[in-house]
C-alpha cells in the first residue's frame, strides 16, 4: 500500500517560514498532480495547493503569494514553501496524489486524491 510521508512541520512565530516535504517511497510521483491539504481542529480538510505533472501550480486564495509548491521528480518529492505564516495557517498538513488527473483543478476535490500520509503539524503562534 502506497502512503506518502509528510515532514517539516513545526512551531513557528507569525511571519515565519517553513518548508514541508512530501515523499513517496516506491511510488512514481512524476505521473500525477500532487496536492497539499490542511485540516485545522474542528474544520474540514481543505485544499491548499497543487502541482501538476508539468509543474503548473494552483493555490488557494488564502495562501496565494505566500506559499510556493514545487516538485523534484528526480528525488520523488514535492515541497511546499510557506512564507509569512499567519496563525490561521495552523493545521495538520497532508499531501496526496490525484489519481484522476495530471493537471491541477481549482476544486481540489478530496475524492480524487489517494495515498494520504499521516500529515505533519504546523503551529503558528507567538
Amino acid at each position: 500500500q502506497v502512503q506518502f510521508v509528510e515532514s517539516g512541520g513545526a512551531l513557528v512565530q507569525p511571519g515565519g517560514s517553513l518548508r514541508l516535504s512530501c515523499a513517496a517511497p516506491g511510488f512514481g510521483l512524476d505521473y500525477y498532480a500532487i496536492g497539499w491539504f490542511r485540516q485545522a481542529p474542528g474544520r474540514e480538510r481543505e485544499g491548499v495547493s497543487c502541482v501538476g505533472r508539468s509543474g503548473s501550480a494552483y493555490y488557494a486564495d488564502s495562501v496565494k503569494g505566500r506559499f510556493t509548491i514545487s516538485r523534484d521528480n528526480a528525488d520523488n518529492t514535492v515541497y511546499l514553501q510557506m512564507n509569512n505564516l499567519h496563525p490561521e495557517d495552523t493545521a495538520r498538513y497532508y499531501c496526496a496524489a490525484n489519481l484522476l488527473r495530471s493537471v491541477c483543478v481549482e476544486s481540489m476535490a478530496k475524492y480524487e486524491y489517494d495515498y494520504w500520509g499521516q500529515g505533519t503539524p504546523v503551529t503558528v503562534s507567538s
